[in-house]
């Protein structure tokens, strides 16, 4: 999975994380509060907060298809 960070349309940076990791309380946010400081300026010169999303860049297909 990984955690990707954007700022309106652009994406930002994507972050690589642990599966199973991610339902542990405070895994994800970890990386959150880490991009957000890391891209603290870029983030003040946006009229919008960041948006984040997590995928799977590799989902796996069923058989047969």
């Amino acid at each position: 999975m990984q955690l990707m960070m954007y700022l309106g349309n652009d994406l930002i940076e994507a972050v690589q994380l642990d599966d199973s990791n991610i339902p542990k309380p405070g895994y994800v946010g970890s990386f959150k509060r880490s991009l957000k400081e890391k891209y603290n300026d870029l983030i003040r010169q946006f009229s919008i907060p960041p948006e984040f999303l997590v995928i799977n860049p590799n989902p796996i297909m069923p058989k047969g298809k």
